[in-house]
């Protein structure tokens, strides 16, 4: 009698286990909002101000992730940064979807595929900017000839251009 006992504890501990609702879940810490940033964060993420407030938790804790890091960084590496996050801003959310996409699809590219995109997006920097306008224009008219023939695609800023890694795709 006492194992029947014994037995049935067991089993009823194992059901209300079962069925007692999961409560470990973690919930995501919520970020700071843009005036709870120190002044030091705002200096160093001024180009997202605007939207700031906007964005998902996991992209916040990001950013201060990089405005952590930012002190380290070589002078040329933080004015690299900040036009980055003035591009990133001006960008529509279906350009920046395009960027993330082209990220992670170089990201997932062979190595000697990727060596040959570096090679060319220096080749691309190191136009004068009347050669990069022209190839700039020459995407747009190939974008709108694929759209006029039925094929989706959009002449944007995103695609004017080889990609380069963006700090918002990583």
């Amino acid at each position: 009698m006492a194992r029947t006992s014994l037995a049935s504890a067991a089993g009823i501990a194992l059901f209300l286990a079962l069925a007692a609702p999961a409560e470990a879940v973690v919930t995501p810490l919520k970020q700071p909002n843009w005036v709870e940033l120190t002044p030091q964060q705002r200096e160093i993420l001024a180009p997202l101000a605007s939207e700031w407030n906007t964005l998902e938790s996991y992209r916040r804790k990001k950013w201060l992730g990089i405005a952590q890091r930012y002190p380290t960084m070589s002078a040329e590496e933080q004015q690299r940064l900040q036009r980055r996050m003035q591009a990133w801003v001006k960008l529509t959310p279906e350009e920046r979807k395009q960027a993330r996409e082209r990220y992670l699809k170089l990201q997932k590219a062979p190595p000697e595929q990727r060596e040959v995109i570096k090679q060319k997006w220096e080749e691309y920097k190191e136009l004068p900017p009347e050669e990069k306008e022209k190839l700039k224009q020459s995407a747009a008219r190939k974008a709108q000839h694929k759209t006029a023939a039925g094929k989706p695609a959009a002449a944007t800023k995103a695609n004017a251009a080889p990609a380069a890694p963006t700090p918002e795709a990583k």
